[in-house]
């Protein structure tokens, strides 16, 4: 008789949660990556954007690091995005205090206008006002910009004795990931 009992409180507790689940739209139907809706997609007004990943900025970052020590030199490495943030910063053994802000300022010039800043250097010259006035911005060589169809992120190299090898090391940190960007 009790396990009679027993049984009916189980077959009860059961169908009472099959129950609850259907009206609450809990099954093991929505569970079927087939019966899922596909991901919607952003309105038209939303635009999405290529975003350089983290890994892939350590690795360029690393990369360059490793150019400027092979070279004996100390440098900072940064990485930023499109809007400038910075992603990753490596300061090498003996990086100077002022090389982690010139290394993201040449960044941020690279990716703003989608070329190594050496080149910029040579245009951002004259009398009166030049690109050199807008804030975050350096246009020394050292500063390469990564693309994916277009600038997604930015290079800087800063503490070598020449932005043409500033430069060097930030070109060695974009070759280490292009296999990757297409």
């Amino acid at each position: 008789m009790q396990s009679t009992t027993r049984n009916r409180a189980i077959i009860g507790t059961l169908v009472g949660l099959g129950i609850l689940g259907g009206a609450t739209g809990l099954t093991v139907a929505q569970a079927d990556p087939a019966q899922q809706q596909a991901p919607q997609r952003p309105p038209a007004a939303v635009l999405q954007q290529p975003v350089l990943s983290v890994d892939a900025a350590t690795k360029a970052a690393q990369a360059a690091l490793d150019a400027a020590e092979a070279k004996g030199q100390r440098v900072t490495v940064s990485i930023v995005d499109r809007a400038g943030n910075e992603r990753v910063r490596l300061t090498g053994d003996g990086a100077g205090p002022q090389s982690g802000e010139s290394a993201k300022r040449k960044a941020f010039t690279a990716v703003a206008w989608g070329r190594a800043t050496s080149e910029l250097g040579k245009q951002a010259t004259g009398d009166g006002a030049t690109l050199r006035d807008i804030p975050g911005t350096l246009f020394l060589g050292g500063g390469v910009p990564v693309t994916a169809g277009s600038p997604i992120a930015g290079i800087g190299v800063a503490g070598a004795p020449s932005g043409d090898l500033d430069e060097e090391f930030a070109r060695a940190g974009l070759q280490a990931i292009q296999a990757e960007l297409r």
